[in-house]
């Protein structure tokens, strides 16, 4: 008699999920893009702090619309599950393949990106020699795969072994986010450039300009990037244990505890470092939190948040290769990808060939990135694709109950109906100006070649992605497929633990 069919399990709790969410969203965004993005959006100036805030609106309309749909559909793919029962599966497919894509180029610049924190942490606790190997090109690139491949791992050996290292992970990152939080409101300004006069340096003169809306939208448009990493907790709605209640609770407490911690970690940085001396700073060099309060800190405190800026990165990895595999694993249950990328481990129950699959991207990214240069690159990427993708959540929220009124029928948070009226069409006016704004800058702004310029490359990935559809579509059709029966209902119904 043949054995069953592998399936995935519904073995990971609130903490797990929640936990998911804030790792994917606290990494290298929260230590560097509040500082970074004096350069990529000269002006912003002082108005750092006014322009997280604005960029926190599109991510709430988008979080609420997440909640809706995950309380209705909770299966592994979130996004593309939502989109392709709601709207239609051609949607679902492109939106989330460049979630995906934007997803796996990050993951590969957040590893190599973790190098950098290492050869700080092996200099200040000292050990130079070894900080001058790990800065060697072929050792950063292998130490970047190890940890990678570390993680795609633990992420195959199944879900309890993903939360027990998820889990303390995130609690040793707040407790050294925390030191950057105290430390940056116990210094001054005065204390730094006293700090900096020791060394035969002074905060550069720049002149304070007026507050140019122009200037805080578009750097709202990026800094909600950091907000984005929420929809992991919907790509893992096929293993959420009770998901109707712990993945909208889930969602919530992820963007409210990583919102109110994004405002007082940078709030606590420029309390301490001059916003002119960061905006000088980051034209010539590459900064983080760590390297910024490093000035008025001693050696040994200095390395303890450098340290938790590492941890802060590593927690990206398997929270993010959670997400990116649950994709891929949708699109193939649902015959629109390669169906062995469907497969599941008969022992350990998780999408072994999908996390391997998304290791083998997230590589050659890692390649790319020691190749190219500029990973602000990645991040408009990924936020181009995110604005898109939860702009269609918005609108999927508004015409589920027209399209699809058995699935609408199953959602419980925010069940009435004109308060999804509001999540929708708000989300939807919010979120599409955040996209004008940020395909506008990216279209006036200056780049040494079309490929350096997100649109483009955004169109382009939408190109592959419509040739993928195409030809698994037509696949579909010619096995006799009813794909309108298909694309009514949600995929089988996981295991209970």
């Amino acid at each position: 008699m043949p054995q069953p069919k592998p399936q995935l399990v519904r073995e990971i709790g609130l903490l797990a999920l929640t936990a998911t969410g804030i790792c994917s969203m606290l990494g290298a965004a929260i230590n560097v893009l509040p500082f970074m993005i004096q350069r990529h959006v000269p002006g912003i100036g002082p108005h750092v702090l006014p322009a997280y805030l604005l960029g926190a609106a599109p991510a709430v309309f988008a979080a609420l619309a997440y909640a809706v749909l995950a309380s209705a559909m909770p299966r592994a793919g979130g996004s593309y599950i939502y989109a392709s029962r709601a709207l239609h599966p051609y949607l679902g497919f492109i939106a989330s393949f460049s979630q995906w894509f934007g997803l796996s180029i990050a993951i590969g610049v957040v590893s190599y990106l973790l190098v950098p924190f290492l050869v700080d942490i092996a200099v200040n606790v000292g050990f130079p020699g070894l900080g001058a190997q790990l800065e060697r090109g072929p050792v950063r690139v292998a130490v970047a795969l190890a940890f990678l491949w570390l993680f795609v791992a633990i992420n195959v050996r199944g879900l309890r072994l993903y939360s027990r290292t998820l889990v303390p992970l995130m609690v040793v990152m707040f407790v050294a986010g925390s030191v950057v939080i105290v430390a940056g409101f116990a210094h001054d300004h005065a204390d730094f450039a006293a700090a900096l006069a020791r060394r035969g340096e002074s905060v550069p003169a720049v002149a304070t300009l007026p507050l140019e809306p122009s200037a805080v939208f578009a750097a709202a448009a990026i800094l909600f990037a950091t907000f984005i990493g929420f929809d992991s907790i919907a790509q893992a709605g096929g293993e959420a244990k009770r998901p109707q209640r712990t993945m909208p609770l889930a969602i919530g407490l992820a963007l409210v505890t990583v919102g109110g911690f994004y405002l007082l970690f940078t709030a606590a940085v420029y309390h301490t470092v001059p916003w002119q001396y960061i905006a000088a700073r980051a034209q010539t060099a590459d900064l983080t939190a760590p390297r910024l309060l490093g000035a008025v800190l001693s050696p040994g405190w200095t390395t303890a948040i450098v340290a938790g800026a590492a941890i802060a990165l590593i927690n990206d990895l398997p929270a993010m290769l959670l997400a990116v595999s649950r994709l891929m694993f949708a699109w193939a249950e649902d015959g629109i990808f390669p169906r062995p990328v469907a497969r599941v481990h008969p022992r350990w129950r998780t999408p072994h060939v999908a996390l391997v699959a998304s290791g083998a991207v997230a590589s050659g990214s890692i390649a790319g990135c020691h190749l190219a240069g500029d990973f602000f690159v990645g991040v408009d990427i990924l936020a181009l694709s995110m604005l898109v993708n939860f702009l269609l959540m918005c609108v999927a929220v508004l015409v589920l109950p027209r399209r699809n009124p058995t699935l609408a029928a199953e959602v419980r948070f925010l069940p009435a109906r004109p308060a999804q009226w509001v999540v929708g069409a708000l989300g939807a006016v919010v979120l599409g100006a955040f996209l004008f704004v940020h395909v506008d800058k990216d279209l006036r702004g200056e780049a040494a070649a079309w490929y350096f310029r997100s649109t483009w490359m955004w169109l382009l990935v939408m190109a592959v992605a419509s040739v993928v559809f195409a030809f698994q579509w037509d696949g579909l059709r010619r096995r006799g497929v009813d794909t309108d029966a298909r694309f009514a209902t949600l995929p089988p119904e996981p295991i209970e633990s």
